[in-house]
């Protein structure tokens, strides 16, 4: 992460617009607090809003497990060494089973040993998605075949939602937490 101070212009509450106050009433009725990242894209109420709607479902509502999405979340936040995402997201997913190697091989840039056979796709189709050029067909055709079009096209959803989060921690210099 950068040196320097955090670069989050956070805004005091009685400041805000009747826009950013209403997504702040609904985030925080929603989520119990204003999460970091909605700090940043509150400034733009809209957006923020449009956030939290696709956050919601990327990670409560769609056709992946719990599992799948943090383990995307895990490669695309070490992608973007994106230190923030990552030491939440790991921590979710050692709680949720995964064994240190897998988290340490991400970590190496190598590949995991994922017995499961989705998480192994949702791993690969990752990788050949962040990748230049259109990838592996023999990929690409297991992730769909695993995973069907739905979870195919919330994979890379996740890895353009959480690649927003990772580079909107960092570039804010947003401190890991303790």
């Amino acid at each position: 992460m950068a040196d320097g101070p955090v670069r989050i212009l956070e805004i005091p509450e009685t400041d805000l617009t009747a826009d950013q106050k209403q997504v702040f009433d609904d985030l925080v009725a929603g989520r119990g607090r204003l999460l970091t990242p909605y700090k940043i894209w509150i400034h733009s109420p809209k957006l923020a809003a449009a956030m939290e709607t696709i956050g919601t479902f990327l990670n409560k509502k769609g056709a992946l497990t719990e599992r799948e999405v943090e383990l995307t979340i895990v490669v695309i936040a070490t992608h973007w060494q994106g230190d923030y995402v990552q030491a939440a997201h790991v921590k979710r997913c050692l709680e949720l089973g995964y064994p240190q190697t897998v988290i340490d091989a991400i970590k190496a840039g190598e590949t995991p040993d994922l017995p499961d056979a989705r998480e192994k796709a949702v791993y690969d189709l990752c990788r050949i998605s962040m990748a230049p050029g259109g990838g592996s067909d023999e990929v690409y055709d297991r992730a769909v075949e695993l995973l069907g079009r739905d979870g195919l096209a919330e994979v890379l959803a996740l890895l353009g939602y959480y690649s927003a989060v990772a580079m909107a921690m960092k570039l804010h210099r947003v401190p890991v937490p303790g």
